[in-house]
């Protein structure tokens, strides 16, 4: 009934009332936190970005729920998804549900944040306007039925932000109020405008590796500020790879994770970009492209003609997956 009046409401005003008061609390209280600095707290705040940035976020509701790019145990599953929580980016289902219509409709109409619309609108205006992440039933059965069946994550969607008062209380125990607004506040602010900036800046500016329809980017050092979620024109090429950096320099610190995940025992099946089928075909279509459209007489141009690959992936055995 509430979320029903709530709704309502944002429909009739076009305001987002709870976000939008939560967004200028965090925002105060992240400012107030440079103000009572002490070590402790930039540890501990450290450490929760972690928790919640990557584990959380980057290798839980992203690669393994979204995109289930490789599978872990439910236990672990559920464990990554708790950590996510801390992030204060919605609920699982809320999260997985934005994402996926996201790729279902990139930088075209219904994508929830495109920078189409306006770069401060893909960054930060969609979830502060209309319904954000605020879904009628039959539109999370449709982009999320498999979150939806399990009774774990219905019921992480439904408390999502408890834990992090339950944390708050704890940080104000352990080390007073330092730790609470450098491991709640400021923490959470910095680490929600990181994510946004793969909404906005990794669709604006970068490097692009794959001819995709979309805008997508990479983004250096959106990558290092999100634990590699910045590789963002690699992964919409290839939305189910749990790794996004490709080559040895683009540092992918959720990879690392997943993988060590898959060290202990706990992730399999993992799909991967087939990079050494990739670089021989990328070679045997450049050749071709190269004798195909050579004039008699005239040198073949470098570049002159855009190619479109498809490529495989593989888990982490070898294994072939299709995109």
């Amino acid at each position: 009934m509430l979320n029903r009046a709530i709704t309502d409401v944002q429909r009739k005003t076009g305001i987002n009332w709870p976000t939008n008061i939560t967004m200028v609390a965090f925002h105060l209280g992240a400012a107030a936190a440079l103000f009572m600095f002490s070590w402790p707290a930039l540890a501990a705040s450290l450490l929760l970005w972690w928790v919640s940035g990557s584990l959380g976020v980057g290798m839980g509701y992203h690669r393994l729920l979204t995109h289930r790019g490789f599978k872990t145990p439910k236990a672990v599953e559920y464990f990554l998804t708790f950590c996510g929580l801390l992030a204060l980016e919605a609920g699982p289902i809320a999260w997985v549900v934005t994402h996926r219509i996201h790729h279902a409709h990139t930088d075209a109409p219904g994508d929830p944040h495109t920078p189409r619309d306006g770069s401060w609108w893909a960054h930060m205006g969609w979830i502060l306007t209309g319904t954000a992440q605020r879904y009628d039933r039959e539109v999370c059965m449709r982009y999320a039925p498999d979150l939806m069946k399990d009774p774990v994550h219905r019921w992480f969607e439904r408390l999502y932000y408890v834990p992090i008062i339950v944390l708050g209380v704890a940080l104000l125990a352990i080390g007073g109020w330092p730790m609470l607004f450098w491991g709640v506040f400021l923490r959470v602010t910095f680490n929600l405008h990181t994510t946004w900036l793969v909404n906005s800046a990794t669709h604006l500016w970068g490097g692009r590796r794959f001819e995709t329809k979309d805008d997508s980017r990479n983004s250096w050092w959106v990558a290092l500020l999100t634990w590699g979620e910045g590789w963002h024109n690699n992964h919409h090429a290839h939305p189910t790879a749990a790794k996004h950096g490709l080559a040895w320099y683009e540092i992918d610190m959720n990879w690392w994770g997943i993988r060590t995940l898959k060290l202990l025992g706990l992730a399999k099946e993992i799909k991967l970009v087939d990079t050494v089928r990739q670089a021989k075909e990328a070679a045997s279509m450049q050749t071709l492209s190269a004798a195909t459209h050579k004039q008699p007489g005239q040198p073949a141009k470098a570049g002159a003609h855009r190619l479109q690959y498809h490529y495989a992936l593989t888990d982490s055995r070898g294994s072939r997956f299709d995109p």
